[in-house]
């Protein structure tokens, strides 16, 4: 009976459990950055089910500051990871397709009902699929180096703060009645469209590397001015923002224009092109 059940010992070469590495501190700060940010979009929401549609803008905005921070200071301590980008995705549908989405619908678009909530659905759904296709286009090798200062289409965080200017005006004294709603309708269906665009937009990341001397003083008095303007004046400041941003849109994708042209002008001929041309 013994040789039927043989008593258990394990192999003395029997390898050790194993054991997940320790994640340097560096690679979770990004990533709590990017988490503090969905709790505003999601605490953004509640505020306005609660109708305290003030607080609820400023969490969406302090929601988009957030979001740009996190990514240059994963870039600033060395902390980039896949999955901090994939985090930071899904974190900008949330605070900048859902919560602005559901914002606005119970502000002013529930007048409308089910044309309301459709209109609702398509920002938030346009907003996914700008993100994804943000994610894909960041995988092309081929791309040049001067497409960096452009955007496809509006970027996430500018379209959701844009999205919101009928909430600036009404914080303003501009009273958003149910029968504005059809407006309040059309521009948010205009918005989601400029999101999934391929118009180029100009995302200023590569401006300003590096700053000449004389130039870094005057830059802090006007930092400090535009804050205190922020602080002191948000919606008002908000509402010009929106509009200097629309009004931009053109000279942005005139600027791509003459950038295409000026590449295609310097790139050198392929083998093709002289054989054509011959």
């Amino acid at each position: 009976m013994d040789d039927l059940f043989p008593p258990f010992a394990p192999e003395p070469n029997e390898p050790k459990p194993r054991r997940f590495k320790p994640v340097p501190v560096r690679m979770i700060i990004p990533n709590m950055i990017t988490l503090m940010a969905v709790c505003l979009g999601l605490t953004a929401v509640r505020l306005a089910f609660e109708g305290k549609f003030e607080p609820a803008v400023i969490a969406i905005v302090a929601a988009a500051v957030l979001d740009g921070v996190d990514g240059r200071v994963a870039r600033l301590l060395k902390g980039t990871s896949r999955f901090g980008a994939e985090l930071d995705s899904l974190a900008d549908f949330v605070n900048f397709g859902c919560a602005p989405a559901l914002i606005l619908y119970t502000f002013v678009l529930h007048n409308l009902k089910s044309l309301g909530w459709i209109v609702a659905l398509i920002f938030a759904i346009a907003m996914a699929l700008r993100l994804a296709r943000f994610n894909v286009m960041l995988d092309d090798p081929n791309r040049p180096e001067w497409k960096k200062d452009f955007f496809v289409g509006m970027p996430a965080p500018a379209g959701a703060l844009t999205v919101m200017l009928p909430l600036y005006l009404h914080f303003l004294g501009f009273e958003m009645a149910p029968s504005l709603a059809p407006v309040a309708l059309i521009y948010m269906l205009v918005i989601a469209l400029m999101v999934i665009s391929t118009v180029p937009t100009f995302s200023g990341k590569t401006v300003g590397k590096r700053v000449p001397r004389e130039y870094v003083l005057p830059i802090f008095v006007v930092t400090v001015a535009a804050f205190g303007l922020l602080i002191s004046f948000p919606f008002e400041i908000l509402a010009l923002l929106s509009l200097g941003y629309l009004c931009a849109i053109p000279v942005g994708a005139n600027q791509y224009r003459r950038r295409a042209k000026l590449d295609a002008a310097t790139a050198p001929a392929t083998p093709g092109d002289e054989a054509s041309a011959a």
